[in-house]
């Protein structure tokens, strides 16, 4: 069957290639279920992949298929499986479990292990390609009202559980209710915690480049947050306009963007960092004075990356909350569908020069 692939190491390499189809009895104990590839969204990181800036091929291959946001339809599934049946929409987890303790719980979200596991970024093949199968540990179901939002399930759980990573941490504090968040990004991650933090009540001003109007105000201003260009108003400006934030997501991919917001956190806040920014770049930055104001502000800097199958699950349900408090704002994000895999070179190109697009991916079948 064919998928879409790179040689991790060397540039610009993605390529449709033929890989064997996969069976139901490759998962033990009954436990498989096989999956039918609809859809699959590619971001940054599938980009920087094709850039050979990281990934590794599984043991004994020399190519990657990407994709790590998948969405797909239920063929067939072993007789231990319950909570799937064919003809459901799934989802699939990306992590998986190496040998530290975090990973014999289910946490290999958090694995301390120096070699991690990620189908479409590390030593797994992903999800580009007609059919793939797994353990049902990790299928996650895709109610039926959700199929339209389909790709943004893998995100979302990103979102979900960088959120939830910051309420976790703060019982430090035994009391804790932050009322004003700011989100600094206003791609999908940045979107979707926009939502997040919505539909927890606080109130957000979510940051971006591009003054407005444009697609991503229209989004942030319809989940009833302030969209903020920084072209205008730096973050360190806003916080001085309306009071340091309790909470700040920062989802940009710039390491400048994430060390200057440490300025606009207020006392016992949590600062949270989704993105991974590559390179060798280096700014100036007031040392002296961000450390003082964290020491004496109580203030806690949580990393926050990938998801486990109760993010995925705490996603859904934030995705489907949002459906009925933001009827069909949500879906506004997926801007970019290319159809067929043959179309792969179309997709690496929008993902690369399209500035517009908010979520690029891939119609790999019709239903």
């Amino acid at each position: 069957m064919k998928a879409i692939a790179v040689h991790p190491g060397q540039s610009n390499s993605v390529h449709m290639t033929e890989v064997a189809a996969p069976r139901l009895d490759e998962i033990p104990d009954g436990r498989g279920v096989l999956v039918k590839v609809l859809k699959v969204g590619v971001d940054a990181t599938d980009r920087e992949i094709n850039d050979a800036l990281y990934g590794n091929p599984p043991p004994g291959d020399d190519f990657l298929v990407i994709g790590h946001e998948s969405f797909g339809v239920v063929v067939e599934v072993g007789p231990q499986v319950t909570h799937v049946q064919p003809g459901d929409y799934v989802t699939c987890t990306v992590r998986r479990p190496g040998n530290s303790i975090y990973d014999r719980i289910g946490r290999s979200d958090i694995t301390s292990e120096e070699v991690y596991f990620e189908r479409g970024i590390n030593l797994l093949h992903g999800f580009l390609t007609e059919y793939f199968v797994d353990d049902a540990e990790f299928i996650v179901k895709i109610p039926v009202g959700l199929k339209h939002l389909h790709v943004l399930a893998e995100p979302m759980s990103c979102a979900a559980k960088a959120v939830q990573q910051a309420y976790e941490a703060q019982r430090r504090l035994q009391v804790w209710e932050p009322k004003l968040a700011f989100v600094a990004g206003a791609g999908q991650i940045g979107l979707l915690a926009t939502l997040v933090l919505r539909l927890k009540g606080l109130e957000v001003f979510t940051l971006a480049r591009a003054p407005r109007p444009c697609l991503k105000s229209e989004i942030v201003e319809a989940l009833g947050a302030r969209y903020v260009s920084t072209g205008e108003t730096p973050i360190e400006k806003l916080a001085e306009k309306v009071g340091r934030a309790d909470l700040i997501i920062d989802a940009t991919g710039s390491s400048e963007v994430a060390f200057f917001a440490m300025q606009a956190l207020g006392l016992n806040g949590a600062l949270v960092w989704t993105s991974i920014t590559g390179g060798q770049r280096k700014i100036e930055f007031p040392t002296d004075n961000v450390n003082m104001s964290w020491v004496l502000g109580n203030k806690l800097l949580v990393g926050s990356v990938n998801a486990n199958r109760r993010h995925f699950e705490k996603g859904v349900a934030h995705l489907a909350l949002g459906e009925a408090t933001y009827p069909g704002v949500t879906e506004r994000i997926l801007t970019t569908p290319v159809a067929g895999l043959q179309s792969y070179h179309e997709m690496m190109r929008l993902l690369v020069e399209d500035k517009q697009a908010l979520k690029v991916y891939l119609e790999v079948a019709d239903e």
